[in-house]
């Protein structure tokens, strides 16, 4: 199957609605005015709602794209070239995320501010992009039902068990590593339960993928997803309340009551249906470059609204301070500045990290000189309080 042929642009469609969702959500959360927040308001309830899906749709796609291009090549274990560019996105994703939260005044001083370790969307998903990886060696000389069933296994545990763990503090952990876990320190994201939706993406992959060459695909999918999703989000609390009844296991009750992981599983399964639906139609060149270069509309929508490297954001001139009629306006704005530059970027990648690299080059000539004389003048004041403190003679 060719490049061409493979790449799944209902995928691509997906990841464009879901950024393009994020960036009117951060920024319309961010900057509205709270007496507009009103929870009475249709308008605004339906708003909420639909934000709430964007990241369930982002994990659950990012987890589906990584796992497809993972096992559709031929190679197995460690001689699968999407291991080795696994390993090194997930890596890439982690230190973005860390990057995008430095603050280049909390250096000058010597500091690393506590926001510098809370946890976002990219950490999460470089490390369940990782995640996926660790599950694939472990079973890929299994039979092959054993990675779908490891990933769903996992995506149910996760969500069923949340009423326990949530509750967990994690102080015995460090506070970057206790970020991942907890929410309690103020990160956006935690491991658990949002790698649940990615792995669950890992597993509706495997089963695409298994059944590819069938004429029904999409019929099958498309009905098996849209009505799925639909008794998730009507019947799965009535389900959990049944089999807390009939077992006496409270946990079941309490998932119940929350049940905001599932609901929202069931949200992604009607988006995958409509977009399956609707992929003849979704031929935007436009819209499928937008999916294809989400992390860098991610990484200029941080810098441009929390102002990321110096704190000077939207966020910091007009948190929560704008009214409907310069909000509404200001967010599509937003979304297609956001999504200019990184098709901008795209199509110049080449040549601009040529310049940069280039930049860079000559900022190092000319820091050469002074680097060496710094290095010269630390190595004697080095040896002499050495030797003022007893520990070196001569």
């Amino acid at each position: 199957m060719g490049n061409k042929t493979a790449r799944l642009f209902f995928i691509d469609a997906m990841r464009a609605w879901a950024i393009l969702m994020m960036l009117q959500g951060h920024f319309v959360d961010g900057l509205l005015e709270n007496a507009f927040r009103d929870p009475d308001s249709l308008v605004f309830s339906v708003w909420k709602y639909f934000r709430g899906i964007t990241a369930p749709v982002f994990f659950t796609v990012s987890g589906f794209i990584f796992t497809y291009l993972l096992i559709r090549v031929p190679e197995k274990g460690f001689d699968n070239p999407r291991i080795k560019k696994g390993i090194k996105r997930g890596i890439q994703l982690l230190l973005i995320g860390y990057l995008l939260r430095l603050n280049v005044f909390g250096i000058f001083e010597g500091e690393l501010y506590p926001s510098f370790f809370l946890v976002d969307v990219l950490h999460i998903i470089g490390l369940s992009i990782l995640g996926i990886i660790g599950f694939y060696l472990l079973t890929y000389r299994r039979k092959k039902y054993v990675l779908p069933l490891l990933l769903l296994i996992s995506s149910c545990l996760l969500f069923c068990f949340e009423p326990v763990y949530s509750k967990w503090t994690f102080t015995i952990l460090p506070d970057a590593i206790a970020n991942y876990f907890t929410r309690a320190n103020g990160s956006v994201f935690t491991i658990i339960p949002w790698f649940g939706y990615t792995a669950i993406g890992g597993f509706f992959s495997i089963l695409f993928t298994e059944y590819k060459n069938s004429r029904s695909l999409y019929p099958a999918a498309i009905s098996i997803s849209a009505l799925m999703g639909a008794l998730i989000i009507f019947y799965s609390s009535d389900f959990f309340l049944a089999i807390s009844s009939v077992t006496g296991i409270q946990l079941f009750e309490a998932v119940a009551s929350n049940n905001y992981l599932f609901i929202r599983l069931g949200d992604v399964l009607i988006a995958f249906a409509v977009f399956m639906l609707f992929r003849q139609f979704i031929t935007s060149r436009t819209v499928l470059k937008i999916g294809q270069n989400t992390l860098s509309i991610y990484v200029i929508h941080f810098v441009i609204l929390y102002g990321s490297f110096t704190g000077l954001g939207l966020y910091r001139f007009f948190y929560q301070s704008l009214a409907p009629s310069i909000l509404i306006p200001s967010a599509i704005a937003f979304m297609f500045i956001c999504s200019y530059l990184s098709l901008f970027y795209a199509k110049n990648e080449k040549a601009i990290n040529e310049s940069i690299a280039t930049g860079l080059q000559e900022i190092k000539s000319n820091l050469q000189p002074w680097a060496a004389f710094a290095y010269r003048l630390v190595k004697i004041n080095y040896y002499r309080l050495l030797r003022i403190i007893g520990f070196a003679k001569g």
